[in-house]
């Protein structure tokens, strides 16, 4: 199985431990907050399902009818998630509102709350793994899941400490007013979530940095060339396709552009992990920049 693959099951497995928990903790308290980190948590696990599929779908080599591969699968994943994550929050604004107009006493209040920190502590962990090696590993659905859980461990924290004040003060409406914050987060995190999956199914641009890398790695290996010019990159899951054009002199044969794309191409994918690269050669009439140099 896929290293990729295995930390998407996982996220399943840890998901499901920590729903049970949270909605154990919610069960003996009667808790609105608790209510909406247990919900939060099914969402997790719903998600995590969805990634551990678009990871398995984005593995899939090229075929005929996806010459350029299967990435893609895992934003679709990702936007999926920012959706439940809206119908998330949506359920829990709700069951705050019906709180906050006939409060209710909690029942074992500290238990709960030891219970459900135990959970958030479980998922803490989980969350700092998936970040570090989803970024590792250029994975959009584990980073996506990363994020999600990141929300999830903040809201419980909060939760934790609001709910802690409801014997203390005697304010019962403190729980719905925490969960209603928690829905307003969640929210807000699902938003940038779909925003940033949108974008790259949408073939936005490499980051800044990805690009200036593959213009210094064109500039350091395209000796013999005259210019290089009309540099397109985008994102597809974990790949990175680079574009661009070559001008060579037009004394060079055919044998010796091809043999210099091909230095191109390697030098390229050793500096750039994960890379797909295409390269369009040119006489030297294209050129844009008049005895131009091996530069975009």
């Amino acid at each position: 199985m896929d290293r990729t693959l295995k930390l998407a099951l996982g996220s399943i497995v840890v998901g499901a431990i920590v729903l049970g928990l949270k909605y154990f903790a919610y069960h003996i308290t009667g808790s609105i907050a608790l209510y909406s980190d247990a919900l939060e948590s099914i969402i997790n696990v719903a998600t995590a399902v969805a990634a551990f599929y678009a990871i398995r779908l984005s593995s899939i080599p090229p075929d005929a009818n996806h010459p350029y591969g299967h990435h893609k699968a895992e934003y679709i994943s990702a936007v999926l998630e920012g959706a439940l994550i809206v119908l998330a929050a949506v359920s829990i604004l709700r069951e705050a509102y019906g709180a906050f107009i006939a409060p209710r006493p909690l029942e074992a209040p500290f238990a709960g709350l030891v219970i459900n920190g135990v959970a958030s502590l479980i998922n803490g962990a989980w969350c700092f793994v998936l970040f570090r090696y989803g970024r590792r590993w250029r994975s959009p659905a584990l980073v996506a899941d990363a994020r999600h859980l990141r929300t999830d461990v903040i809201s419980s924290a909060t939760v934790i400490v609001g709910v802690m004040l409801v014997p203390l003060t005697g304010w019962l409406q403190i729980d719905p007013i925490l969960a209603a914050l928690v829905a307003v987060n969640v929210l807000w995190s699902g938003w940038k979530l779909m925003r940033e999956s949108i974008g790259g199914l949408m073939d936005e641009t490499a980051p800044e940095d990805t690009v200036a890398r593959v213009r210094e790695v064109i500039s350091l290996h395209a000796e013999g060339a005259l210019e290089a010019h009309d540099l397109r990159t985008r994102h597809a899951g974990r790949m990175t396709f680079i574009d661009f054009h070559l001008v060579v002199p037009g004394s060079m044969t055919v044998s010796e552009s091809h043999a210099l794309c091909d230095r191109l191409e390697e030098a390229l994918r050793n500096g750039i992990e994960d890379t797909v690269v295409t390269i369009h050669v040119e006489p030297e009439e294209k050129a844009k920049h008049p005895g131009g140099v091996p530069v975009i």
